[in-house]
């Protein structure tokens, strides 16, 4: 049988936790078939033990069923990660740092609508309020949220390097598929193309020097999030849920996915816990206690439970993220700068 054919019948077997397979990824580094024995070589940067042997079970099981193989050898080097900024890689090769930026970090969702553009867009100003150069990178190409969260419609320009210039507002450098199309224009573009657009923001924006870059996630664990973790170093990342079961089901995949690419877990950010009355009544809207449970089931920490606030809906419309007010104007304005505090410390910890 030709190598063609085992290599499509390989493109079956998916990465474990993601949806992109093994072929796609290039793990795949040698097939030899000859007439009483196929031999595929296969090779995986990770330290989880379960992803190799995952591989293992998948190859065979999509192999096994084709007649005329022979005896089927799938061999898999087990290779250490290559050591980035505070650790992380990727299941490819390819990942590096972004030149003049310290710390990349995540912030990601298992599911959408549960706040994560809002809570990234405030964390970045509450780290910003602490003295550090942020940039803030929106690569949610589909639903992109930036422009608006920040108030600016500015088209970026580009310098002599043919780099793109990011729009800063606020005190922050950004970058958005907001910033390049009209407001009613939709997003429309495959996959190979949603990746170039995902690199180009990574790698082609002139951030200059920053002590963190804050990457807003798409929801999900899909092309866009492997594409991230393959094409630069990601120092740490934070997941945010809403405390209802249905939320923690999806920030769970994104634990998960994190861990298969070991990228480190910063902590958990509980968004809309609680709305408190005029009369000081707390109601659990999304129900109560469940990124208390799920950071101690993970063993990760809960750095935040952000309030259901008007204010904060306000100021995403008006481009004002509350965040900008001081700690003590409002409880989610306190959460967003405990937050901030709380990467700070983790920051300071991965550099150790």
């Amino acid at each position: 049988m030709s190598t063609e054919l085992i290599q499509q019948a390989l493109s079956n077997v998916r990465y474990p936790g993601f949806s992109r397979d093994i072929v796609s990824f290039g793990l795949v580094k040698e097939i030899v078939s000859e007439p009483d024995a196929t031999v595929v070589r296969i090779q995986v940067a990770t330290k989880d033990p379960e992803v190799p042997e995952q591989i293992f079970k998948d190859c065979h099981a999509v192999l096994d069923e084709i007649p005329d193989l022979g005896a089927v050898k799938v061999e898999i080097d087990v290779q250490s990660p290559p050591e980035a900024s505070g650790g992380g890689s990727s299941p490819a090769e390819g990942q590096s740092s972004i030149p003049g930026v310290k710390r990349i970090i995540a912030v990601a969702s298992g599911k959408g609508g549960v706040g994560k553009s809002t809570v990234a867009s405030n964390l970045a100003v509450a780290l910003a309020a602490t003295g550090a150069k942020v940039g803030l990178c929106d690569c949610d190409l589909y639903g992109p949220s930036i422009a608006m969260m920040f108030g600016s419609h500015e088209r970026p320009m580009a310098n002599e390097q043919e780099e793109i210039i990011p729009i800063e507002a606020h005190g922050l450098k950004l970058m958005s598929m907001g910033f390049l199309l009209e407001d009613r224009s939709p997003v429309i573009v495959r996959g190979p193309m949603a990746t170039r657009y995902t690199q180009q923001f990574l790698r082609q924006v002139a951030w200059g020097e920053l002590d963190y870059l804050i990457l807003d996630l798409p929801p999900g664990t899909g092309d866009i999030q492997l594409t991230i973790v393959q094409t630069v170093a990601v120092d740490g990342a934070l997941v945010v849920t809403t405390p209802q079961e249905v939320a923690l089901i999806d920030a769970r995949k994104a634990v998960s996915m994190f861990a298969k690419v070991n990228v480190p877990i910063l902590g958990l950010i509980e968004n809309m816990a609680w709305f408190e009355c005029e009369h000081g009544t707390r109601y659990a809207i999304f129900g109560e206690g469940g990124g208390v449970r799920e950071a101690e089931e993970i063993g990760v920490p809960l750095i935040a439970q952000i309030p259901i606030e008007p204010p904060v809906r306000e100021g995403g419309d008006q481009g004002t993220p509350i965040a900008l007010t001081p700690p003590d104007a409002s409880p989610a304005s306190s959460a967003f700068h405990q937050a901030a505090r709380a990467v700070l410390n983790s920051a300071a910890g991965l550099s150790a």
